[in-house]
């Protein structure tokens, strides 16, 4: 008895070349009809591998996935990642056929723009990621894009990864890369991959408030300058950038959480996710910081505003103060009496026009003095 469990444990230990033989032949094999997508999109698929002991096999090259899903049901341990960009349906339904995806599943991946969340259906885990850019400008502008979002669905199997990304933003091969130079992550199977994505999201969520923390800051010199040329427009669109972008990363609080708490994740990428949720935790204060602040810069504006509009009035009411004078000396003298004291002097065009200059300069000395000029 203890002969034949001593055999099999040293048969499982043991890798037969002819074992190797055939993964790699299986690997390397041309692409069965009906194999990959038979319509569609034909730039949809990124890149499929297969990784098995937390590394790839069959080289840089592509592996269809039909080839790969084969391989990776036969190999314990062993997982296929599967990168899709924009898929139209015709794409998603065979390899909704190969991986057993359920319509829902496929649909929501098609479609995208979903908000970040964890859903489950059967054994498969459905996890959505919003992804953050900024886009570089010389100066903000009324127009300017700050932000630019889009969103990553990764649904992870028992035996797969797959990944959905849509809009311009977010390639993942940096992020396949970078996994793949970390075996002993790449060892806790496809769950692996959802980590990585995650964790690469949350890194774009706090270089995103790192740019956007510049330009509030130019922002807030801007208004408090002598010389202010940042305008209304101006803050009101980094204002709803900022709500753009805080719907990107806000909403990934929850899902995150639900994440570490699942059963299913394994043991060994708990820390690297509490990881991640304690960065999402700075970038979430980031952002809610940068609300206040712009909050706090446009009341400043609107303070500035004010009080130069009260500024403007002040001015105009002590000019008219001055042209008040000598509209009504002039008013007096022009009325049409035929008694009026100094109305037939030969000296009173003189004295009227004295009086208009020595009481209005005498005014203008006491606004200017008292600041209304």
């Amino acid at each position: 008895m203890l002969g034949r469990s001593r055999e099999r444990t040293d048969g499982r230990r043991r890798l037969l070349p002819g074992a190797v033989k055939e993964f790699l032949t299986a690997l390397t094999r041309p692409a069965e009809p009906g194999a990959g997508p038979r319509s569609g999109n034909p730039d949809a698929i990124v890149d499929c591998a297969v990784y098995a002991g937390g590394l790839r096999h069959g080289g840089a090259a592509q592996v269809p996935f039909a080839d790969a899903a084969r391989v990776a049901r036969r190999r314990r341990g062993a997982f296929v990642w599967l990168g899709l960009h924009e898929p139209d349906l015709a794409t998603m339904r065979p390899v909704a056929e190969v991986f057993g995806l359920h319509e829902l599943l496929v649909e929501q991946a098609v479609a995208g723009g979903h908000r970040p969340g964890v859903q489950t259906l059967g054994d498969v885990t459905r996890l959505v990621l919003r992804t953050a850019r900024y886009v570089e400008h010389d100066r903000l502008t009324a127009t300017s894009e700050v932000v630019e979002t889009g969103d990553v669905t990764v649904l992870i199997g028992p035996w797969f990864a797959i990944t959905v990304r849509h809009g311009p933003v977010g390639p993942l091969w940096a992020v396949r890369n970078e996994l793949q130079s970390r075996p002993e992550v790449l060892r806790q199977g496809p769950w692996s991959v959802a980590y990585a994505v995650g964790s690469r999201m949350v890194d774009s969520y706090l270089d995103v408030a790192e740019h956007v923390e510049r330009d509030l800051e130019r922002i807030e010199e801007e208004t408090f300058a002598s010389v202010r040329s940042s305008e209304f427009a101006h803050i009101y669109q980094l204002k709803r950038e900022m709500v753009e972008f805080k719907r990107a990363v806000l909403p990934l609080a929850d899902p995150l959480s639900r994440l570490i708490d699942s059963p299913d994740l394994p043991a060994g990428l708990r820390p690297y996710l509490e990881d991640a949720r304690g960065r999402l935790a700075r970038a979430v204060d980031r952002v809610g910081s940068f609300d206040d602040l712009l909050n706090s810069v446009l009341q400043a504006r609107l303070a500035q505003v004010s009080v130069d509009q009260n500024h403007d009035m002040r001015k105009i009411a002590a000019w008219a103060a001055i042209a008040a004078v000598p509209t009504v000396i002039a008013g007096i003298f022009g009325m049409n009496f035929e008694v009026m004291p100094g109305l037939k002097s030969p000296y009173g065009f003189y004295a009227s026009i004295a009086a208009m200059s020595l009481i209005g300069g005498g005014l203008y000395h006491r606004l200017k003095k008292s600041g209304w000029l």
